[in-house]
């Protein structure tokens, strides 16, 4: 999923496989406002509460380069849900996620809505599990699989429903079993009350072999381009 260097990449995912035991976690925080420094506190273990950090961190560099101003001046607002909003004039729709050792964001400048999920790929998902969120035909498309790929696989399921309902910003306010995922040559394609809905686009993002990362776009046009990146702390995120 890349461009070429002269087009302008419409929906840019910036990944950062951080460490956390990170001696520059004291920098993260200063960027951080007051509200999410007190929430970073209520965190009971030491690897929430840096993936929390972390989070926010990223989101901000992502959102102060694109509005060109400093990530502490960012200032994020959240609806009922929960779900975050960039308080500025003609502000890029966003997602973010977080799985323990990694954080995805996704930012979009020409799309209705966006959400990534991200996953660890060695998540145990039980049997009772897959009954609240999969679908008779998504379960029995998990049976015909290998057993050798059925976990991964469950997982990047998961991982596509929620980023869906992430972009729709209501979460699991919503039964996952509603949407329904098949697929078409390899694509990811989303379904609700048996009908293909042609603007949303899913795709599933190479992040390494300990997670599943998973991006859902709506767009009445076609797909904007997608410019993946890794993120190096010391500059904005590079490939």
């Amino acid at each position: 999923m890349q461009q070429s260097e002269n087009q302008l990449a419409a929906i840019n995912v910036v990944l950062w496989r951080y460490a956390e035991n990170d001696g520059d976690q004291s920098n993260w925080m200063r960027t951080l406002s007051p509200n999410e420094r007190e929430r970073a506190a209520t965190y009971r273990f030491d690897r929430d509460r840096t993936s929390f950090i972390a989070g926010r961190y990223l989101l901000r560099r992502m959102l102060s380069a694109h509005a060109g101003i400093q990530p502490g001046e960012v200032v994020l607002l959240a609806d009922e849900h929960g779900r975050l909003a960039f308080d500025r004039r003609d502000a890029p729709q966003f997602s973010l996620a977080n799985a323990y050792g990694l954080v995805a964001v996704a930012v979009a400048s020409e799309c209705e809505c966006v959400g990534i999920d991200c996953e660890r790929a060695d998540a145990e998902i039980e049997e009772a599990a897959l009954v609240t969120y999969c679908s008779a035909d998504e379960r029995r498309w998990l049976d015909h699989l290998p057993i050798r790929e059925r976990p991964r696989a469950a997982v990047a399921l998961w991982a596509l429903k929620e980023s869906h309902l992430k972009a729709l910003g209501v979460g699991l306010g919503e039964d996952p079993r509603n949407i329904t995922f098949s697929w078409e040559d390899g694509t990811p394609v989303a379904a609700k009350g048996g009908t293909a809905d042609q603007a949303w686009h899913h795709h599933l993002i190479e992040g390494g072999s300990q997670h599943v990362i998973a991006l859902a776009v709506r767009s009445q046009c076609a797909l904007p381009g997608i410019r993946v990146a890794m993120f190096q702390d010391d500059i904005i995120p590079s490939e």
